[in-house]
C-alpha cells in the first residue's frame, strides 16, 4: 500500500512540474528546442570541428508534452519493479554525469576525437566521431562500469560526412543510419616549415 501512495504522490508531483513547464513554454518560440528536463548533455571532447553536435535531450515544446506521461510512468517503473532504490529512475542521471565527468580527467584520452554525452533514465548515450582507430569498445565498457548505469548506447561515427548514427542538432527530424559510416576521418597534417 505504501509503494502506491508514493507512486500517486509522484503523479501528482508531475503534473505540478508539467504546469511549471506549460508556463516556461509560453516564453518558448514555437519549434525552439530546450533541454526541458534538465537532462545531463555535455561534451567529453571536441577536437572534430565538423562533427555534427547531438541533439541530446533537446526537444520542442510539443515533443516535451507528448513525453511528459512517458517519462514519469518509466521512471517510476524501475522502482516499482524494485529495480531502483529512488522513487525515479531520472533521479540517478546527475549522480551518473558526475561520474563520468569524474573518471575521464585525461586530457589526451580523447585526442582527435568530437564524443558527446547525454544521461536519460540510467542509460547513457556516447554520440559523435572518431578516427576507426579509437577504441570504442574500451569507452563502452568504462561507462558501463559506472555505479548505477543500466545501459549504455554508442552512436559513433567514423566520418562527418553524411548521415550520422545519431540525431544532430542541424537535422533534428533526419533519421538516424543504422551503422556508422565506413570512410574514415582525416586529421590535419602538420605543416612543416
Amino acid at each position: 500500500m505504501t509503494r502506491w501512495i508514493v507512486w500517486i504522490v509522484l503523479v501528482i508531483a508531475s503534473a505540478a512540474c508539467n504546469v511549471l513547464h506549460a508556463q516556461e513554454a509560453s516564453s518558448a518560440a514555437p519549434g525552439e528546442r530546450r533541454n526541458w528536463y534538465n537532462d545531463p548533455f555535455f561534451t567529453l571532447s571536441h577536437a572534430i570541428t565538423d562533427c555534427p553536435v547531438p541533439l541530446g535531450p533537446m526537444m520542442t515544446h510539443a515533443q516535451m508534452e507528448d513525453d511528459a506521461h512517458y517519462r514519469v510512468e518509466r521512471g517510476t517503473t524501475c522502482w516499482l519493479a524494485h529495480k531502483c532504490t529512488k522513487p525515479n529512475s531520472y533521479l540517478y542521471d546527475a549522480d551518473i554525469a558526475s561520474a563520468i565527468q569524474a573518471r575521464f580527467t585525461n586530457p589526451h584520452a580523447f585526442d582527435g576525437t568530437s564524443v558527446w554525452i547525454t544521461v536519460q533514465r540510467r542509460f547513457v548515450y556516447a554520440e559523435g566521431c572518431a578516427p576507426a582507430s579509437f577504441d570504442r569498445h574500451a569507452l563502452q565498457q568504462q561507462l558501463e562500469a559506472i555505479p548505477d548505469v543500466e545501459q549504455v548506447f554508442m552512436r559513433i561515427a567514423a566520418s562527418t560526412h553524411g548521415p550520422m548514427p545519431y540525431k544532430t542538432l542541424a537535422e533534428p527530424d533526419r533519421q538516424p543510419i543504422a551503422e556508422p559510416t565506413a570512410q574514415p576521418i582525416t586529421q590535419p597534417k602538420p605543416q612543416t616549415q
